[in-house]
């Protein structure tokens, strides 16, 4: 088989890892017997500070004709936030229908948790986050820009498509693992939109008896994945909501430096995107310490979506018996003293 796979290193820290494990990526390919081409598109904050556009308006249509997308990070010091995410991150989840946000949150061996008592395998859950709609829907305006009577509105989008497709994808993945499903709302102040999610969560829960749900208000969430994450199993969550609660997912499990994620457009009519959730890090620079571990995992969960079990699995392989030696090169966020090549060649000897 051959994949045709574009890749967008985008900002900070972002080109550091990407540059750095593709050579694992190739090891991989070679050694399981399949052709994956990897296309650079240099876009992101750099050309918008000199083009005024993260990507070219044809960006979409190039897009399209891959098989997936590897994404090193979004996000510059001298662009506001809202630039980025906008015009370059959001217009490829929604523009390719990427509507489930899949981030596994695994506290693996030889790594430390800064929650006190926990060790190897006590934490390991998977968040499933809707990816096109909800709180982050690009629907309101501003109106009266610099009067004392100045206003915003941004609205929320709840499609029933929307939900149930994503409500649906996390009730599946729970049959595959423990079987239960924690739904995560703030219904008692949203009393529309997260009524009509909880709603749709009790139709598609009756169509899978054998999975137990849980139902909590996205504070309590907050505080239970601190208290007791070991309870979790599969969290299904809005945009923001799940945007929000995978980052405290990531820090649990010992570094955000190991969270991965895939963007994933359930038809196959577009690629999916697959990209660490640790951000373009930008006061560690050029210090080549980024770790790039959440990248190579985003690249197995890309290797599992196109149909490569058997290099997914060697790749998870091999970060989890990186971090499970304590001989073996970390990064700093990890407390070691190890660079981001260290870590690469040794993943490298472990293939």
């Amino acid at each position: 088989m051959a994949y045709e796979v574009a890749s967008i290193p985008g900002d900070g820290i972002g080109p550091e890892v990407v540059d750095a494990t593709q050579p694992i990526f190739d090891d991989v390919s070679e050694q399981f017997g399949f052709d994956l081409s990897f296309h650079r598109y240099d876009w992101g904050s750099e050309r918008h500070l000199e083009q005024g556009a993260m990507m070219p308006a044809t960006g979409l249509a190039e897009l399209e004709e891959y098989d997936a997308i590897l994404l090193g990070a979004i996000g510059h010091p001298e662009v506001p936030d809202h630039v980025t995410l906008n015009n370059l991150l959001l217009p490829i989840r929604k523009g390719f229908d990427q509507a489930i946000c899949k981030r596994p949150a695994i506290l693996f061996d030889g790594v430390e948790s800064p929650l006190g008592g926990y060790t190897s395998g006590d934490i390991d859950f998977v968040v499933y986050r809707e990816n096109t709609e909800g709180e982050y829907a690009d629907m309101g305006g501003q109106e009266h820009p610099g009067h004392g009577h100045e206003v915003a509105v941004q609205s929320s989008v709840f499609t029933r498509t929307g939900t149930e497709r994503i409500v649906r994808a996390a009730f599946e993945a729970a049959t595959e693992r423990e079987g239960k499903v924690t739904s995560v709302t703030k219904s008692n102040a949203q009393a529309h939109s997260m009524v009509f999610w909880d709603q749709i969560v009790e139709e598609v829960a009756a169509e899978y008896p054998t999975v137990t749900v849980e139902r909590l208000l996205v504070d309590a969430a907050s505080m239970d994945f601190i208290r007791r994450p070991e309870e979790f199993d599969v969290v299904v969550a809005s945009n923001l909501f799940g945007d929000i609660l995978t980052d405290i997912g990531a820090i649990i499990t010992g570094s955000m430096g190991l969270a991965p994620s895939a963007n994933i457009n359930v038809s196959g009519e577009f690629p999916s995107m697959f990209e660490p959730v640790h951000g373009s890090a930008p006061d560690i620079v050029g210090d080549g310490i980024a770790n790039p571990l959440a990248t190579v995992l985003s690249a197995a969960m890309m290797y599992d979506h196109l149909g490569e079990t058997d290099a997914s699995d060697a790749l998870w392989d091999a970060v989890t018996g990186q971090l499970a030696d304590p001989k073996a090169p970390r990064t700093p966020d990890l407390g070691g003293a190890g660079t981001t090549e260290d870590v690469v060649q040794d993943l490298r000897s472990r293939l």
